[in-house]
């Protein structure tokens, strides 16, 4: 195996599962979440010797990811509907699905996606937020207010839940 594939390969070792998680919050759909992850690392195959700082490899393919997500509404307009997304825990993780992490994907993605995506991008892939600054062409300043509101607006959202679950209102 040569260094180029030994490289690929770390970098799907790495990669793969919190592109999937990414992706399916980008998309809410686990078979476009797959396709999304092997289009970014089929580009990214092809494009490998681009990446000349392997410590950039996340930024690099979440960026890839994200243009790739673009692509799909430039080739297909898409019928929205509210179908509910399975749990996001990893297979074989031997955790339960549970009405809290139901509660919570949906308080998340009820945030606006202005919100939803840096604190995504933050919280499943680990950026920065100078690196989600630089991912979403957006000034850091932009990037600190907009994760300050997202965590805002969703302990809004799991309060009012969970009053309404303890029968407060």
């Amino acid at each position: 195996m040569n260094d180029k594939q030994k490289l690929f390969n770390s970098l799907v070792e790495a990669y793969q599962k919190p592109l999937y998680r990414y992706g399916y919050w980008l998309c809410g759909d686990g078979s476009i979440a797959e396709d999304l992850v092997q289009e970014t690392f089929l580009r990214a195959w092809r494009a490998l010797d681009s990446l000349h700082n392997t410590a950039a490899a996340k930024s690099w393919l979440v960026t890839i990811l994200r243009r790739e997500n673009a692509r799909r509404f430039q080739r297909k307009a898409f019928e929205y509907s509210d179908v509910p997304m399975e749990s996001l825990v990893d297979e074989g993780a031997g955790e339960v699905y549970s009405a809290e992490l139901e509660t919570m994907r949906i308080g998340i993605e009820r945030l606006d996606e202005k919100y939803r995506e840096p604190l995504l991008m933050q919280v499943l892939m680990g950026f920065t937020q100078e690196e989600i600054s630089e991912q979403m062409e957006i000034p850091a300043n932009t990037v600190a207010t907009r994760l300050r509101r997202a965590r805002l607006q969703l302990r809004d959202f799991l309060m009012a839940d969970e009053d309404v679950v303890g029968g407060v209102k």
